[in-house]
């Protein structure tokens, strides 16, 4: 097919953009990237709000007004970053509408610094639900060990949910039982089951990033053969997962009920190293059911060139097997690699988190002398 976007939307694949800023908003080129590339929904992070923050004026305005409230910081930054999020909500809502609610969504994430407080996030994703307040919002909540029983809670009182920073087949599995609980739970509290939707961001290319870096120190033949295999191989066997929930009795109650599957998100799919063919995370991640969230570069070259074949994740369950092992054989500790992955994923966000914070009180500060 001449249109690689096509294509991959003809797959089952749904296509959503990883960023978000008040330009897009306002030079229109979000809504022409929902018109004109089959985008069909958005996700941010602390790391994407930071940037568009600091690198824009267009937050002045609102960020002079917001200090002369005398509003703190932390308090500021759901402000302008829950405009953008409505905003787009609102651009997005046509897709929403005309998929009956399963694309068309905007993720906005709870303040990762919370990802270890069971409590505080509950509570901060219903703050933000209530300040967005479209029907189209995903929150997104850190799949961090104390995260999940707050996934849970939040589905149970009908907030749709966007798991993220998952790296591990076995911190997966307990996402998905996070979620099939919250549901089992929104059933029991009288939630129209159809209204709550839920992915579960399986991060991607920074997998293949720490291994490579282990494999090269090793440097035998073997070790250069595996390098670019583990993060593709990881997502494969997570999906597997997924179609092995979808075939068991406790998710065919809850799809009686009109409950709608947790879909896999493929997240942080822009490639890292420049040896690598740049749409490598999307056409080895093809597969029916999907969302794959790109970064604009990685959107763009997908549609300059990829080469999208169906279903390239069920094919390659066996081979996906088979690197792990072979990873397992030079010495590689998978559970290693995973957790280091999951404790750097939320570091780095409440490093962005921290330095937003700090260049917002500085603005702040310089705009009023307040």
């Amino acid at each position: 097919m001449s249109d690689p976007l096509t294509a991959l939307t003809e797959a089952g694949v749904s296509i959503w953009l990883d960023d978000l800023s008040r330009q897009r908003l306002t030079d229109g080129s979000l809504a022409r990237l929902v018109r004109d590339q089959h985008v069909r929904g958005v996700t941010t992070n602390p790391t994407i709000f930071a940037k568009a923050i600091t690198g824009s004026d267009l937050y002045t305005d609102q960020i002079r007004d917001l200090s002369l409230r005398r509003v703190d910081v932390d308090t500021a930054l759901r402000e302008l970053t829950s405009h953008d999020v409505r905003c787009a909500c609102d651009v997005l809502r046509p897709v929403y509408d005309a998929t009956d609610g399963i694309d068309g969504r905007v993720s906005i994430e709870v303040d990762p610094r919370l990802a270890h407080d069971t409590d505080r996030t509950i509570a901060e994703a219903h703050a933000l639900w209530w300040l967005v307040d479209r029907p189209n919002l995903f929150i997104k909540i850190p799949a961090a060990k104390q995260g999940l029983p707050a996934i849970t809670a939040c589905l149970a009182s009908g907030i749709s949910i966007n798991v993220t920073l998952i790296f591990s087949l076995t911190r997966y599995a307990e996402v998905v039982d996070a979620f099939l609980d919250g549901l089992e739970q929104a059933r029991g509290n009288g939630h129209h089951l159809a209204g709550i939707a839920s992915v579960a961001s399986f991060f991607v290319s920074r997998v293949d990033t720490e291994v490579d870096a282990r494999l090269d120190k090793i440097g035998s033949e073997a070790a250069t053969g595996l390098r670019g295999r583990a993060a593709i191989a990881n997502a494969r066997l997570a999906y597997q997962h997924h179609e092995q929930i979808l075939d068991s009795p406790r998710w065919q109650a809850l799809a009686r009920a009109g409950a709608r599957p947790q879909r896999p998100l493929w997240a942080s799919t822009g490639v890292k190293d420049p040896a690598y063919d740049d749409t490598r995370y999307v056409t080895g991640l093809v597969a029916p059911g999907v969302v794959n969230t790109m970064p604009e570069a990685t959107l763009r070259a997908v549609a300059d060139h990829a080469d999208i074949r169906p279903d390239t994740v069920r094919l390659g369950y066996d081979d996906a097997r088979a690197v792990l092992g072979e990873l397992a054989g030079l010495g590689i500790g998978y559970d290693d690699v995973v957790t280091t992955l999951e404790t750097d994923g939320v570091a780095k966000f409440d490093a962005s988190w921290d330095h937003l914070g700090n260049q917002l009180a500085h603005t702040m500060t310089a705009t009023t002398g307040r």
